[in-house]
């Protein structure tokens, strides 16, 4: 196959997706462009590391996973996260916030200011507004407040997300609603730390940012990599770490977490679309005709 590549995953830029590669070589990506590439025929899938730091086994890890990370690099990986409670010392501002994925589907977070809206557009959030800002502490205080007692999750399934996607509102405001809602009864509630300060409700929609607004929607989506299959296709649109993929078979959602850990070659088979498909529950309206 030539020279093969390991995907370290996709990044969002102010320009758009990024798909990044071991060694710090990126290729950024634009509707219309084709992604395309071939499993290393006979080839596994290692385990992707941790911190920066390879996995001192090469543990070889299941084509399903998302995290591409054997246990014990999963382990320490998480041990270093914000969202797993474990660093209460960190000195930076951070942002709460609220976001929508799709109809019946909003969640609360918190991301270091810094970062700007980079989180959200990594999490696919279709509709967001902050709602507050402060320390990290008072960040962890106030999201548990909107989840206990709001019911409001602070994860949602990449699954779910998916599913809706290709029935989300046509206009901004219809999009802003339900956070729109969920942020006013937010800002209702006692028990606000001191230090957070509150912000007014100003939505960011990301439709246009992903691509939505003009793709096809997507019948299923890839479950899984294999060693010898591969998927050639025309970028149409991308979500959070997924890309939505135009191919023999129709508009496909590739998950780019599954593209980690396996070595990857360029496709040689034309319009090759050889990798398990889940397809989408429902009834999802499929263009003809994209090739």
């Amino acid at each position: 196959m030539g020279q093969a590549w390991k995907c370290s995953g996709l990044r969002w830029s102010a320009d758009g997706p990024v798909l990044v590669w071991d060694g710090g070589r990126a290729s950024a990506l634009s509707w219309g462009k084709r992604v395309a590439f071939e499993v290393v025929e006979g080839g596994v899938r290692t385990c992707v590391g941790a911190r920066g730091h390879p996995c001192p086994v090469g543990a070889v890890v299941s084509g399903r996973s998302t995290g591409a990370r054997c246990e014990e690099c999963a382990r320490l990986d998480r041990a270093h996260s914000v969202a797993a409670d474990t660093i209460a010392d960190d000195p930076r501002t951070y942002h709460v916030y609220v976001a929508w994925f799709g109809p019946g589907l909003l969640k609360v977070g918190i991301t270091a200011l810094e970062r700007g809206s980079a989180r959200l557009l990594e999490q696919g959030a279709v509709c967001f507004s902050w709602l507050g800002r402060g320390p990290l502490m008072a960040a962890r205080r106030t999201e548990e407040l909107l989840r206990a007692a709001l019911g409001v999750p602070d994860r949602i399934p990449y699954a779910e997300k998916r599913a809706v996607r290709a029935s989300l509102p046509a206009s901004e405001a219809e999009r802003a609603a339900e956070i729109e809602d969920l942020h006013g009864r937010a800002l209702a509630l006692s028990g606000w730390p001191e230090s957070l300060e509150r912000e007014a409700f100003a939505a960011v929609d990301h439709l246009e940012a992903f691509g939505l607004h003009a793709a096809p929607a997507a019948f299923g989506e890839v479950s899984e990599l294999v060693a010898g299959g591969g998927v050639s296709g025309e970028l149409v649109a991308a979500a959070g770490p997924d890309l939505h993929l135009a191919t023999s078979r129709g508009v496909v959602v590739l998950d780019s977490r599954l593209m980690t850990g396996w070595e990857l070659g360029p496709a040689t088979a034309g319009h090759l679309f050889a990798l398990p498909l889940r397809e989408f529950k429902g009834e999802v309206h499929r263009q003809d005709g994209l090739f």
